[in-house]
């Protein structure tokens, strides 16, 4: 299944905010995103179908390894994209904001010499 990009900033999300506290609700990603529960709900109900999270009887939502690998990709994505943005001049709003929009139509052949190139500063 081909995700979206909406579909791939809420697993971003979740990602996300997994990493910043133990349990995860679909109000926390409402409140994350600015988007409404309704909005929140048929995604998660959408993400839950195609294997990509899972929800306990308390509402409380973790990603699946599909889901997680999915997130893992589009997060490192918006990390490299958005430093390969900011070493080239651009404020860090600026490049946050466009590596977000980028991440998600970029091929994997491109953001691999993207990455490689960006590796060559770390040393």
């Amino acid at each position: 299944m081909q995700l979206q990009e909406s579909a791939e900033m809420y697993l971003e999300t979740i990602y996300r905010l997994a990493a910043e506290r133990a349990r995860v609700r679909s109000i926390d990603i409402a409140e994350a995103m600015g988007y409404s529960k309704p909005s929140i709900s048929r995604a998660v109900g959408l993400l839950r179908e195609g294997g990509y999270l899972l929800s306990d009887e308390s509402g409380f939502l973790s990603l699946t390894e599909k889901g997680r690998e999915t997130a893992e990709k589009i997060y490192e994505r918006h990390t490299v994209l958005t430093a390969a943005l900011t070493a080239l001049g651009v404020d860090e709003v600026t490049a946050a904001e466009d590596a977000c929009r980028i991440e998600h139509v970029i091929s994997d052949k491109a953001f691999d010499a993207v990455k490689a190139h960006m590796k060559k500063f770390e040393r």
